[in-house]
């Protein structure tokens, strides 16, 4: 019954963690000194494996270990660690948005002069934006504040223009005074998403 519970991803987690245990516990009682690994070997390692999860974070331990060269162990290990340090963030799906029924847009945003104070960024970093559209067919995907011509971009899915201008519109009451221009662009086909090529790629044909 154990076993079949050990299928479970966090139980396997959790077997994993104990086998590095026992190897270290035994490796010590023998007097085995293993080298530490220096900064450098650990960051290449890390980045090999974010380098697999941000690609096919839906992956088995045993298959990113697989193309990594790694133990499971480690990389278990590894996980844990960028997950809490922050490194990871997260996990997401790539979705179609057509399938969805959702419309992609993004809205290019040109601040004021107007001084930025802590009621303002406070606001931001709660995302005050996302209680503002409670209930609406919004869904944000990336908000980013940027150096160049525009000073912040949203990026989203609504389900038509409609909504995409009623977005901008909120945008505008919420940060009254500190928005001088917003422009909306629509995406009409995505070729790559978060590192990921479209699998209908072929259809762009039909937008050029």
């Amino acid at each position: 019954m154990i076993w079949q519970r050990l299928t479970n991803n966090y139980y396997k987690g959790q077997l994993y963690t104990l086998q590095a245990n026992i190897k270290y516990r035994q490796n010590k009682e023998r007097g085995i000194k293993l080298p530490k690994a220096s900064k450098e070997q650990i960051k290449k390692d890390e980045q090999k494996v974010i380098h697999h999860l941000t690609y096919a974070a839906n992956e088995s331990i045993d298959a990113i270990a697989k193309k990594c060269g790694f133990s499971r162990q480690k990389v278990w290990r590894i996980i844990k660690k960028l997950e809490k340090d922050h490194t990871i963030w997260g996990y997401t799906a790539i979705v179609d948005q057509d399938k969805q029924g959702f419309e992609h847009y993004t809205a290019l945003i040109k601040r004021t002069n107007m001084p930025v104070d802590d009621k303002l960024t406070n606001k931001i970093i709660t995302q005050k934006l996302d209680d503002a559209i409670y209930g609406m067919d919004i869904e944000i995907e990336n908000s980013v504040y940027t150096h160049g011509i525009y000073d912040w971009t949203i990026s989203f899915y609504a389900k038509d223009v409609k909504q995409a201008k009623k977005l901008c519109e909120i945008l505008k009451k919420m940060y009254s005074g500190y928005i001088e221009d917003i422009h909306l662009l629509e995406n009409l086909f995505s070729i790559r998403k978060n590192r990921i090529l479209n699998p209908n790629s072929e259809k762009l044909k039909e937008f050029l």
